[in-house]
């Protein structure tokens, strides 16, 4: 228990397991010895049989042979944990024997990955393993077509993207027709790299839109904000998160627009939004532009955010920003957030390399307890104390240094960066002292597998922006197939790879993942992060916490500094953790509401509600019309025209609750609580939401013709629909935002009067 506790492990006691595990070892000889593999039953899945069972499996269809750790992890997995495994020790293996195990007891299985790309690696690799078991499997990616992903769903387990998962469920909740319906009922989900889809994606919203509206005006306002200037037209708070007009610069704006400000709150909220987009969101750090497009990128991955925008408003602001066409907008015709998404599944599960740092969160949200799972090898990495450093210009002339060093010695070297713009002005840094280094990050993510092959070769300097959840290791001397065991061998003498890190990121676990690429399965490896006080953890999450002196060079050496950069990123983790528990606070009700509507849409679809309650509401016209046309035709027809206001009744709910949500914490200026006040809203609102619903379909029943084509009778649905996924509090809460609006809008009153 001491040692447990001095190792931070999760709260999940594995002797259990482990004990398992060894009697599985003692059954090998015996199962080897089997001719045919017969899947265990289901009463031993979770046994020392069904281990052994699944060892020889694996051996058998993938000349692997799962160590014990491995094992251990697939139990953990089993009984509904995260199973905390480092990087290279095996997760994918793991993942999917406990995938095998559960679909064995005929549960059906969502393996939920981060992107496309793995949910194919995955299913593919793993594939003659489940078939050895008698099992299907399938796959889910974005060009997948309608027919492809029933095919998919039909599998015993199914790996697919969370977006693509997520988005086939909103698609689901429109159909008229059962037989259209994609994806089946949530049984088991199996989460890859779980911290991040769990936790750092879990408020993300995903979106299903119709009915497209032209794009906002939005040029002028750009061009307008354009012409101001920081510290006179406008200033931006210390956290970074929130930017105001000062007096002078609404005095500017208004005799632009030729109107008083703030009697016009749609233009106050347009001028808001250019000078958001103006200020606070970079290019090359937030974004990217490519093919004539704004790209967002994934804060935690490094990575271009496939489908994902942000709010239209602000998506709109960027755009005009940077003089391109403004892309299609449309109405909301519902929307989940990931968490949401998740939490509809009876069971869950999930692995990643770093869980233990948010276990809290893992127990408050989803009920999860973490289970560390040793390395079969010790690690033998040496992580380095931060470098810390008084300037930013000190720090990369430091990390420039090092990484010559480093290569000099022909030791590889991998610098982690925190942004597309910082790894491009590095680049350019190393190539100025005769390096050539190779750059993954954003921009060219599509050669990622390529590159990560040969960080680990001889001599090699790659630099990345976030390594998190690539899903490919680092293999010493670089690929296999190119260098083989003697370059392995040569890059082990000269101390593995080498990990620098150019600052320390806003969460503890994305370093850790970092460091984690060095070091694997007992891989020799060191690390290191440089640190200086101008880096934007420090001075957004500490700006009252200076750094010592600097000695005359450059670097700090006082033991306080090391204190002030863990306490910023403490602070930063905080914010985090409560912008993730406020967003749960406001779309828990509403997910609720969602899923009681759900129930009773799916009770119109799969039968005759929608029909009956016409007739209870409309006995004369319900006659009537079964008298002329037929008791098919009317309830084919009732289940169209309930259908119809349900779905469009829950859109003009979620749009009048954003509004809500978007004003309610002014009324914190009255001393109200905003969360209550939010839910005193939506609760009558969605009892008028259910009345509207039977008015407008009895109103509808009375004057439609059942024998004709309902969509033209005031019954079109949209023509096309499209999903993407919003960036939420980009700037930080709502909070912060709207009281910082509030006070620079009063304060610029006082000074006019």
């Amino acid at each position: 228990m001491i040692r447990r506790l001095l190792d931070k492990p999760g709260s999940v006691d594995l002797a259990r397991f482990q004990a398992t595990v060894a009697e599985a070892a003692r059954l090998e000889p015996e199962v080897r010895a089997r001719p045919e593999l017969l899947p265990p039953a289901e009463a031993a899945i979770g046994s020392a049989e069904f281990c052994a069972v699944m060892r020889e499996a694996a051996v058998r269809t993938l000349g692997q042979r799962p160590y014990d750790v491995q094992l251990v992890g697939t139990l953990a997995l089993l009984h509904g944990h995260v199973a905390e495994m480092a990087t290279g020790e095996g997760k994918t293996l793991s993942g999917a024997l406990a995938a095998a195990g559960f679909a064995l007891r005929g549960r059906r299985v969502h393996v939920i990955s981060v992107n496309d790309y793995l949910a194919r690696r995955d299913a593919e690799w793993m594939a003659p393993l489940y078939q050895a078991l008698g099992l299907t499997v399938g796959w889910i990616g974005q060009g997948s077509t309608p027919e492809e992903r029933r095919a998919a769903y039909s599998r015993d387990v199914t790996y697919a993207a969370v977006s693509e998962l997520g988005f086939d469920v909103l698609r689901d909740r429109l159909r008229t027709d059962p037989a259209d319906l994609l994806v089946p009922a949530p049984e088991v989900a199996l989460v890859d790299e779980a911290d991040s889809v769990l936790v750092d994606e879990a408020r993300v919203p995903l979106i299903l839109a119709g009915a497209a509206d032209p794009g906002r005006a939005a040029p002028e306002m750009a061009t307008l904000v354009r012409r101001l200037s920081r510290g006179y037209h406008f200033e931006v708070d210390d956290e970074g998160r929130n930017v105001f007009l000062t007096a002078k610069g609404t005095d500017t704006v208004e005799k632009a627009l030729g109107i008083s400000l703030y009697d016009h709150p749609g233009t106050v909220a347009e001028v808001n939004l250019a000078l958001h987009a103006h200020a606070l969101l970079t290019r090359d750090v937030d974004y990217i532009v490519r093919d004539g497009r704004v790209h967002l990128i994934n804060p935690s991955r490094g990575r271009v955010a496939l489908l994902q925008r942000w709010p239209d408003g602000l998506q709109a602001a960027v755009e005009a920003k940077e003089r391109l066409a403004p892309s299609e907008t449309g109405e909301i015709l519902d929307s989940i957030t990931i968490q949401g998404l998740l939490t509809r599944y009876p069971e869950i599960c999930g692995m990643t390399g770093t869980a233990v740092a948010v276990g809290e969160q893992l127990r408050e949200f989803y009920n999860l307890e973490v289970a560390v799972i040793p390395p079969n090898r010790p690690c033998v990495r040496v992580d380095e104390p931060d470098r810390i450093f008084a300037t930013a210009d000190d720090k990369v002339a430091a990390v420039v240094e090092e990484v010559a060093a480093q290569h000099a010695a022909g030791r590889p070297v991998l610098v982690g960066t925190l942004d597309v713009a910082e790894s491009e002005r590095l680049d350019l840094r190393l190539r100025a002292r005769g390096l050539a280094p190779v750059v993954l990050n954003a921009k060219n993510d599509a050669e990622e597998a390529a590159i990560i092959a040969r960080a680990g070769a001889r001599g090699a300097i790659t630099v990345s922006t976030q390594m998190a959840g690539r899903g490919t290791d680092i293999r010493l001397g670089g690929a296999a197939e190119e260098d083989g065991d003697d370059a392995e061998e040569a890059v082990r003498r000269l101390g593995g790879l080498y990990v620098i890190g150019t600052g320390r990121h806003d969460s503890s676990r994305l370093d850790d993942q970092l460091r984690g690429r060095a070091g694997r399965q007992g891989d020799p490896g060191g690390s290191v992060f440089f640190v200086s006080g101008e880096d934007a953890l420090l001075t957004a999450y500490a700006p009252d916490a200076p750094l010592p002196d600097a000695d005359p060079d450059g670097v700090v050496r006082n033991p306080q500094a090391a204190w002030t950069v863990g306490h910023a990123q403490r602070v930063a983790e905080g914010v985090n953790l409560e912008i993730h528990r406020n967003t749960w606070r406001y779309t828990r009700l509403l997910e609720r509401q969602r899923a009681e509507l759900l129930e009773r849409r799916d009770r119109i679809l799969h039968g005759d509600a929608g029909a009956r309650a016409l007739e209870d509401a409309c006995p004369e016209r319900y006659a009537e019309l079964r008298e002329s046309a037929g008791e098919a035709a009317v309830e084919r027809a009732g289940r169209q025209i309930v259908l119809f206001h349900l779905d469009r009744c829950w859109a003009e709910h979620l749009a009048h609750m954003a509004d809500v949500r978007e004003g309610i914490h002014l009324r914190a200026l009255g001393r109200l609580n905003p969360l209550d006040e939010f839910n005193r809203e939506a609760v009558p609102a969605y009892r008028q939401l259910l009345d509207e619903i039977g008015r407008r379909s009895k109103e509808t029943f009375e004057s439609v013709d059942v024998t004709r084509d309902l969509a033209g009778q005031g019954l079109a649905r949209p023509t096309a629909t499209w999903t993407y996924l919003v960036q939420e509090n980009p700037f930080g809460s709502e909070w912060d935002r709207v009281f910082a609006r509030v006070a620079a809008a009063l304060k610029g009153r006082r000074r006019r009067r």
